[in-house]
């Protein structure tokens, strides 16, 4: 059984369900995912398949990987991903694999990468107060004091201080599979997942113990 699938996030929309209530959902757009190699116990040291994801043209293709395509049909990916399976051995280069491997009411966990927001101020990158706004206040939108006089008088490692916000590797976890469109590769999940549209992300499915 394969655990996973590569898709790209078509955006948000919201629907009723059967029972009336109107839930938001994330659309994504889930393969049609192509095996291009597949990773075994007695040769790499673990079980999993490594997909294909979006056409790419060959000229905007490395040579190296134009021939690692070759055994897997001679097509050219933009994404390569890997995703754990129980039996490899039931599965074959240039394989075509699906949203079926889903099904409705099936909870996933999404991992995409977050939105970027370049650098920003404390306020909006760790949800600070700031300061004062009136009676002479100079310290707005400032993170203030981030250090000590005497002891131990360095930066604490750590502190919370503007920078890079964003573009970071998330997960939302156990989102439920509320619809799937099977000749459209698409599959709707109840909720919000990370990143803006048209990031790739990978849907793996939770495996209660």
């Amino acid at each position: 059984m394969c655990k996973g699938l590569v898709g790209k996030k078509l955006g948000m929309t919201s629907l009723f369900t059967p029972n009336g209530r109107y839930i938001p959902v994330t659309v994504l757009k889930v393969g049609p995912c192509v095996v291009t190699q597949i990773k075994k116990d007695e040769t790499d040291g673990y079980k999993a398949l490594q997909l294909g994801f979006g056409i790419k043209k060959a000229t905007k293709t490395t040579k190296p990987l134009q021939g690692h395509f070759k055994n897997s049909g001679g097509a050219c990916f933009s994404t390569l991903k890997e995703v754990s399976v129980d039996d490899p051995d039931s599965f074959e280069v240039g394989q075509t694999i699906g949203p079926e491997i889903f099904a409705i009411g099936e909870r996933v966990n999404v991992t995409g990468t977050s939105k970027g927001r370049g650098f920003s101020g404390s306020i909006k990158r760790h949800g600070f107060g700031g300061g004062r706004e009136t009676h002479g206040g100079h310290c707005h939108r400032r993170p203030g004091s981030i250090g000590c006089s005497a002891w131990p008088a360095k930066v604490i490692k750590g502190k919370r201080m503007p920078g890079h916000y964003g573009a970071e590797t998330k997960t939302a976890r156990n989102l439920e599979v509320v619809d799937i469109r099977p000749d459209e590769n698409i599959i709707l999940l109840k909720g919000p997942v990370p990143g803006s549209r048209s990031g790739i992300v990978t849907i793996n499915k939770v495996l209660f113990a």
